[in-house]
């Protein structure tokens, strides 16, 4: 049973950290606009890939979940 409580624990966590992203993302402007971030317009067609954030998000939440198991 102490597993079940664990993972709600930490899957309350998640939810509190994307709530805090969600919240705070509009005031970050250079998220969505690095060196990296794939944008490519058309006439009537654009296509936008945040390739440059998602592995800066990636790297920040793996050092976070490095923390967490140390």
């Amino acid at each position: 049973m102490s597993g079940l409580g664990r993972s709600l624990i930490i899957i309350g966590g998640v939810l509190v950290v994307i709530g805090l992203m969600v919240s705070f993302a509009p005031r970050l402007p250079w998220l969505g606009k690095l060196p990296g971030d794939i944008l490519i317009k058309k006439e009537n067609f654009s296509f936008y890939f945040p390739f440059a954030s998602c592995i800066l998000i990636s790297l920040i939440l793996s050092f976070v979940i490095w923390l967490f198991r140390r």
